[in-house]
């Protein structure tokens, strides 16, 4: 999953939490490839023409992990599944962002021109997908932790299920479950 062993990086990570300077430095390089991974996996699930890149991505996911000093890593898993999560909250901020520029934000209004229409619309899907997997959080708090590092994260069943303290048979239902809910939840809401 990564540059450097599970153990190199578990390492690395702890060596982080106790302050050691060159521990960041040495972590860096052997994550870059698999955060590029799933930066990459994120933004193809985005819309066509999306303004945020997969490195813009990356480079704000990083920049909020060095400004996290408070988190205590556990190991690999943990350090993937909040990043994964992370990467999350960076879209949805995004098309927030975006949305609130496209409904006018604060801007003089104007008459509107057909001429000047863009084509190019917010991602309702993204929205609907994190207003739906808050609620799920609201209710089970774990399955929504499951889909974040199994969807969003890329985790194996076996790593959500390590990074949890669960087994991975309950990772393994919890996901099956949370798919099927969020499935229904997204199904019900109305269509643009």
């Amino acid at each position: 999953m990564s540059g450097g062993s599970q153990n190199e990086i578990t390492d690395l990570l702890l060596a982080w939490n106790e302050g050691e300077p060159s521990a960041l430095e040495r972590l860096v390089p052997m994550v870059d490839c698999e955060l590029r991974r799933l930066a990459r996996t994120y933004m193809r699930r985005e819309r066509a023409g999306h303004t945020l890149q997969t490195t813009a991505l990356i480079n704000e996911a990083y920049l909020r992990l060095i400004d996290a000093r408070k988190i205590r890593w556990q190991n690999r898993a943990h350090f993937y599944g909040l990043t994964a999560r992370l990467m999350r909250r960076i879209l949805v901020d995004f098309s927030r962002e975006r949305n609130y520029q496209k409904r006018g934000g604060g801007a003089y209004q104007i008459t509107f021109n057909e001429k000047l229409a863009l084509t190019a619309g917010a991602d309702p899907n993204l929205l609907a997908l994190d207003e739906a997997l808050t609620e799920l959080a609201h209710l089970d708090e774990r399955k929504a932790q499951v889909v974040e590092m199994r969807f969003f994260g890329g985790l194996t069943e076996k790593e959500a299920a390590f990074a949890l303290d669960v087994s991975a048979e309950t990772v393994r239902r919890d996901w099956r479950l949370a798919k099927s809910w969020l499935l229904r939840k997204l199904s019900e809401r109305p269509r643009c």
